[in-house]
């Protein structure tokens, strides 16, 4: 019956993010995921397109 009680004390301390905070570390982590998207699309084709040549496929 004590976790309870002890488990909102321990949130009371939590110091919790501003809205501006929160909102620009979101927006920086959807920026990093799509330039990685990107940065991984673009790694993939190349390489793709590397092993093609090697390989003789799609001729």
């Amino acid at each position: 019956m004590e976790f309870i009680p002890q488990v909102r004390q321990e949130v009371k301390k939590v110091t919790w993010p501003s809205r501006r905070e929160t909102t620009l570390t979101t927006s920086f982590v959807f920026i990093f995921a799509v330039i990685a998207a990107i940065y991984f699309a673009l790694v993939d084709q190349i390489s793709y397109k590397i092993i093609e040549f090697i390989l003789g496929f799609g001729r």
